[in-house]
């Protein structure tokens, strides 16, 4: 009887921890969404494809000063496989059994190799991270492909990106 007394409080303490959990994500959710714009929409034809589509999984989407600092709106904080689309308006990530994430070109601020994200750290420089711009919120979405040889490529084709803004205009202007 005692020991079933001890799982009983055991079961007990996991689904408090869980529901504050979950209570500390749809919090964070209901403040999120009251700070930052609707995140932009997938145009009907987002223009030509620059590179081959890169296999891999979306890590999520942080402010860009804390990388840690998950962004929860809607299911852009909840991780996914899927496939990195570079077009010449933009950057599309389709993931599997989650909304498209799209980041308009005169959006985009910088990109780089990193190591970490939204909580994940991986070896290396292994993500492909995107500063961008949503609102006056300066955010940053990870993305780790599949072929860590192309990366690099992928860096230099988002700083390419013909609307780019530079984090020296978006503070002028």
């Amino acid at each position: 009887m005692e020991r079933l007394l001890w799982v009983l409080a055991l079961a007990a303490l996991a689904a408090l921890v869980f529901f504050g959990m979950r209570r500390g994500w749809l919090a964070r959710a209901r403040r999120q969404a009251a700070e930052l714009p609707p995140f932009p929409e997938r145009p009907a034809d987002p223009g030509a494809e620059t590179l081959t589509p890169a296999t891999g999984m979306y890590i999520g989407t942080t402010s860009a000063d804390d990388w840690q600092d998950r962004i929860a709106v809607g299911d852009i904080g909840h991780r996914a496989n899927g496939t990195a689309h570079l077009h010449t308006s933009g950057l599309l990530i389709e993931r599997d059994g989650a909304s498209a994430v799209w980041v308009p070109a005169e959006s985009v601020v910088d990109a780089r190799l990193d190591h970490k994200l939204a909580n994940k750290v991986v070896p290396g420089a292994g993500l492909v991270v995107v500063t961008w711009r949503l609102g006056d919120q300066l955010l940053d979405t990870g993305f780790r492909g599949d072929d860590k040889q192309a990366q690099t490529e992928w860096v230099e084709a988002i700083r390419s990106l013909p609307a780019r803004t530079t984090s020296n205009e978006s503070e002028d202007g």
